[in-house]
């Protein structure tokens, strides 16, 4: 998916990931605008990998909900947008996260939320249902 979107990884460190993509017209929706789809992929992107950062090895984790605001259409003349991911908590079974998609000159195309399931390995799970 990511590379059928031109998503490049660009930053990660402890909570934070960052990724861009150049939005081509094949992403367009019926109405001429890059697809809510492309927002929402990069944003769940970003904040669940922040999340990640956050985990020790052989823990995951998935997207329980996100939230998303659009603010205003991406174009793909527009070029390069980059989206953010920032943790805000992580406990041991529920992690919480924002994020925000911008342009090159930094304004603001959408932001968000998310709240992401935190579960054992699938070997540590058996363990567990075996102890």
């Amino acid at each position: 998916m990511h590379e059928l979107m031109n998503m490049r990884l660009v930053e990660a460190e402890d909570g934070f990931v960052a990724f861009t993509a150049c939005p081509e017209e094949r992403h367009y929706n019926p109405g001429g605008t890059v697809h809510g789809a492309f927002t929402a992929a990069m944003l769940d992107s970003a904040m669940g990998l922040a999340v990640l950062t956050r985990l020790a090895g052989g823990i995951g984790h998935t997207t329980l909900e996100f939230k998303l605001n659009l603010v205003r259409p991406m174009y793909a003349k527009g070029g390069d947008v980059r989206a953010e991911g920032q943790v805000i908590h992580c406990g041991r079974t529920i992690a919480t996260a924002e994020g925000r998609l911008v342009t090159a000159e930094g304004k603001v195309i959408a932001h968000g939320s998310t709240t992401c399931m935190i579960f054992p390995s699938a070997e540590q799970a058996t363990v567990a249902s075996k102890a």
